[in-house]
């Protein structure tokens, strides 16, 4: 059997660039190729209509998820997140232990852990990205020349905070967060990002991603291995 794969992305611009990326590549694996479909994380109900996009409480996030588990229990469907590190909130599984560990791959594998327990499915796979989805991007920020042109400079800074550090250890705080650090140097990049940002992480390639993000790299291995889980 194919497996299913279902993603529940924090935002438009996770649940796009799974969209652009995620999904051809890992349907197109062969015989061990993955069904995969992206929706974003359901926030509220309003009027009969659903309002998706951002981890604010935990406990919404937790009952969409499991609604989503509910709705296929098949044993062949599986199940994963796309979440950022940077603004968890306070009510996520395992936040407070995390809060005090000072390595980020440490804290994120805290929390990757406790959400797994919380949710207790055999079948899921949790993923929280460092810090944010920008991480991406300072992978390989020169691609950002494919939608600003006219921000060499700008471009040239971020290839050089790139060079000096990893872009999953770039930190979280409020002001110096990977979408911080982009837009201070492109600020049009704030009110963009949605369309821009999987744009460009798609131009950076999967090649790239593995190379300088080991925990995305990580994942998306883990996820490449579901077709032969089920083959």
């Amino acid at each position: 059997m194919t497996p299913r794969l279902h993603i529940t992305a924090e935002g438009q611009t996770e649940e796009r660039y799974a969209n652009r990326v995620l999904v051809p590549h890992l349907g197109t694996l062969g015989p061990n190729q993955v069904v995969v479909d992206v929706r974003c994380v359901k926030t509220g109900r309003k009027r009969g209509r659903d309002y998706r996009g951002g981890v604010l409480e935990y406990a919404k996030a937790k009952s969409d998820i499991v609604n989503w588990m509910k709705e296929d229990n098949n044993p062949d469907s599986f199940f994963t997140t796309m979440f950022d590190l940077y603004a968890l909130p306070e009510d996520f599984p395992g936040y407070g232990g995390a809060k005090r560990e000072v390595d980020p791959y440490r804290r994120v594998c805290l929390l990757e852990t406790s959400l797994g327990h919380a949710l207790d499915h055999p079948r899921f796979v949790p993923y929280i990205q460092l810090h944010e989805f920008e991480a991406l991007i300072l992978a390989a920020p020169q691609h950002l020349d494919w939608e600003y042109l006219e921000h060499d400079t700008a471009i040239a800074n971020l290839v050089a905070l790139s060079n000096q550090r990893n872009p999953e250890e770039i930190n979280d705080r409020p002001e110096r967060a990977p979408s911080k650090r982009i837009i201070a140097e492109i600020p049009e990049y704030e009110k963009q990002k949605a369309v821009i940002g999987p744009v460009v992480v798609e131009k950076i390639g999967l090649g790239v991603l593995r190379q300088r993000c080991r925990h995305f790299a990580d994942w998306l291995g883990r996820l490449e291995a579901l077709g032969a889980q089920t083959a």
